[in-house]
């Protein structure tokens, strides 16, 4: 087919939901991605060459020879980093992006969240604004998202609007989530069961969650994790109104007398212009901003939405404040497939801080990131004692960490390199700055509570891992595109659209003005409903009992 109705770039969390949506409503979609198609077949696990520890290699693309980035460091210093490089910021190059490998937190945002600015005032050098649109906007679509993907969960925090119940319930809650709600229970603190995008009965055609304990950073092996490869791009493929394009690299759009006419890809071999009606970018917080900038026509030199030179900045993901201990007794069971305890007693209304965060258990126990991450102080690094305390101390640890909130800056910002090209000859992402210092501050103040909780489980021993001043992206990357009402200080409307071009559309972390406490893929799904819905007119339902 030459002309679509719609162009999508990026098949992850937005991208695939855009389709279901654009697909269901009757439209033509071609869906890119400039990933493969994979599973837990083609991604195995190796635990030295994951998408979590990536220090030897990674399960996932872009290809690690050809695709670089510029990342700079707090002091100025410029180095030319691979996709394995923890400095590259990256997240799953795939088809269903990084919900084939993710830890799958299905949170909402706090309303809160979308009103930061006015809630707390905006410090001196950041970029804190309220959001154009409210938690009651997003609520429909984050309900729509739930049951489209499918979310496992118990009841909601009161710290939380209610709400309808999870399409499936809770998953069951293991020893070292038991230790923690007891103790939460002594300190008078509220709990609740982690939702998680994994099935806990099975569900969608789907098994249930087999428990193994090693979800984040691979594919499941079960198929029970739900990313948008094997939910909302297969129901869009099955619609018969969707293709998909994987190994196809967007390098920028086209134009026609101002208007947006669709994108220059590379895929097979060469070069293609695909033409549409319209054209959703869901490329990730990084590419995005990276393609609109390489965009660039007469009427905006500086690229695609970018004449206020907001293309790039409020780059933002999460700081994940952490405490480590060991107890007297073994906790660890084995039980998978993540996190099942958390509290939200501190995500807002604490004295001295900008917002705050939510606290779990550890979600990540691999025991090559356990030795590198989680030693204590004067802990043995070498010999026969270290492999004696590995042994034992494995068993005996336990963490509690969250994503806190980030006050953005400015300066945190995507730019393109001017002496650094992919192996297209595109100049690639430059990733510079650094968050607000009041980020640092929630972060210590999240970091005590963290502590707190596991010196109330029994833990004799507490450590930590100091927070610092840096640039955040990674795997939560936000901001780079965000959403406003007016084109001096945002890149797109309150519906995704990017101002001066109806017809475009942004549907990934992109958009965020805050990146809230919660892990933010819900709110990418829910976005990318509503401004999909927006794009073609239509209100789309979804309910999997008459499907």
């Amino acid at each position: 087919m030459s002309h679509w109705d719609v162009v999508i770039a990026g098949a992850g969390a937005g991208g695939g939901v855009a389709a279901y949506v654009l697909a269901a409503a009757g439209k033509r979609v071609l869906l890119l991605d400039r990933g493969r198609w994979l599973d837990f077949a083609t991604t195995g696990r190796d635990h030295l060459r994951n998408h979590r520890l990536a220090t030897y290699g990674h399960n996932t693309g872009p290809e690690l020879v050809g695709n670089p980035r510029v990342f700079v460091d707090v002091h100025g210093t410029e180095h030319v980093v691979a996709p394995n490089s923890s400095d590259y910021h990256h997240n799953a190059s795939a088809v269903g992006g990084g919900t084939v490998v993710y830890g799958g937190q299905a949170w909402r945002f706090h309303p809160l969240d979308f009103r930061m600015a006015s809630t707390y005032g905006s410090p001196s050098g950041s970029s804190l604004e309220d959001w154009p649109i409210s938690y009651d906007d997003l609520a429909p679509y984050y309900e729509l998202a739930e049951w489209l993907v499918g979310v496992a969960g118990g009841p909601p925090s009161s710290q939380m609007p209610e709400r309808r119940g999870y399409p499936m319930p809770a998953h069951v809650l293991h020893r070292k989530g038991r230790a923690l709600r007891a103790a939460a229970e002594k300190m008078g603190w509220e709990t609740q069961s982690v939702p998680l995008l994994m099935n806990s009965v099975p569900w969608d055609g789907r098994a249930a969650c087999s428990n193994c304990q090693q979800c984040v950073g691979f594919a499941c092996p079960v198929d029970a994790k739900n990313g948008t490869q094997n939910t909302a791009i297969r129901r869009a493929i099955e619609t018969g109104n969707c293709r998909v394009w994987d190994q196809a690299v967007a390098s920028s759009l086209s134009f026609e007398a101002g208007r947006v006419t669709g994108l220059r890809v590379f895929r097979c071999g060469s070069w293609h212009e695909i033409k549409a009606d319209a054209v959703v970018l869901a490329c990730g917080a990084i590419e995005t901003a990276r393609l609109l900038l390489h965009s660039r026509t007469a009427q905006e030199p500086n690229g695609v939405g970018n004449n206020s030179d907001q293309v790039g900045r409020h780059l933002q993901g999460h700081y994940y404040p952490n405490a480590f201990g060991q107890t007297d007794e073994p906790l660890w069971d084995g039980i998978g497939p993540g996190p099942t305890t958390a509290t939200l007693d501190f995500n807002h209304g604490n004295d001295g801080v900008i917002g705050g965060g939510l606290l779990a258990d550890d979600f990540v126990m691999l025991p090559i990131i356990f030795a590198k991450w989680w030693r204590p102080p004067g802990a043995p690094a070498w010999g026969q004692a270290n492999k004696d305390w590995m042994r034992e101390g494995y068993r005996r640890s336990l963490m509690v960490t969250g994503p806190v909130h980030e006050i953005p800056s400015p300066d945190s910002r995507v730019e393109l390199s001017s002496r650094v090209t992919d192996r297209f000859g595109i100049p690639v992402a430059r990733l510079s700055g650094t968050t607000h210092p009041e980020t640092v501050r929630t972060a210590e103040f999240m970091e005590a509570r963290a502590k707190d909780w596991l010196r109330a489980a029994g833990v004799r021993e507490v450590w930590s891992k100091p927070q610092a001043l840096r640039l955040s992206a990674g795997q939560h990357q936000a901001g780079t595109c965000r959403m406003g009402v007016d084109p001096a200080t945002s890149v797109v409307d309150p519906w995704g659209r990017v101002h001066g071009h109806e017809n475009l559309v942004i549907a990934d972390g992109s958009v965020h003005v805050t990146n809230g406490g919660f892990n933010p893929v819900l709110t990418i799904m829910a976005l990318a409903w509503r401004s999909a819905e927006r794009l073609v007119g239509v209100n789309v339902e979804f309910s999997p009992l008459s499907d």
